[in-house]
């Protein structure tokens, strides 16, 4: 879908609207800042319009601030979704220079690690329980060393949780995202898969 070679991410992106709905309440962000860039997926409650809504507010605020630490950001997301159906997401910030990904999640929407490397397990996102605009607890933003070809995957929760376990890396990301998509998908709510592939 994009490649962002200045920003060291190759990055594919399917989503898949509840049927009848006019609008997808899942949403992606893709947010370069001076060191590196910032993803995310985001799960408005439930779907159509005010899903939607709450996404595109949630969305519009991590793009205007990148770079900021992960924990205060999602409390801004939290404050400023108050009055809204509220979301779940899943946030990651890749650092070039020190070849780090910190993540964190709120809510329900999965985060896979994956490597190339033969003797590495996948690394799972520790998602924090609650919804942002309702309920938030404790954010744990986890730090996590990275290398040329590792593939980061959200997936919200159109998508079953085991999507991963016949994923082919050698795949492009926008193909692993279809692919991924085309296999998983519920079809009883918004999907949306991100994969983004660390350039290094």
């Amino acid at each position: 879908m994009e490649t962002m070679n200045q920003i060291a991410l190759d990055l594919g992106v399917a989503t898949l609207t509840l049927p009848g709905q006019e609008e997808c309440g899942d949403r992606y962000v893709v947010a370069p800042f001076s060191d590196g860039v910032l993803v995310a997926a985001v799960d408005g409650i439930g779907h159509g319009a005010e899903a939607a809504r709450a996404a595109e507010i949630a969305g519009n605020i991590l793009k205007s601030r990148p770079h900021e630490a992960l924990e205060p950001l999602l409390k801004r997301c939290h404050d400023e979704l108050r009055g809204t159906r509220g979301v779940v997401m899943s946030v990651a910030s890749f650092n070039h220079p020190e070849m780090v990904v910190t993540w964190a999640g709120v809510g329900n929407v999965e985060g896979k690690l994956l490597s190339r490397d033969a003797f590495s397990q996948p690394r799972t996102l520790l998602l924090s329980v609650g919804i942002l605009g309702h309920q938030l607890g404790p954010v744990h933003p986890t730090v996590l060393p990275i290398k040329a070809g590792d593939t980061l995957i959200f997936s919200t929760d159109g998508v079953r949780e085991d999507f991963d376990q016949h994923v082919n890396l050698n795949q492009s990301p926008q193909q692993l995202a279809d692919d991924i998509m085309a296999r998983s998908a519920r079809h009883t709510d918004d999907a949306l898969v991100l994969v983004g592939r660390y350039l290094g």
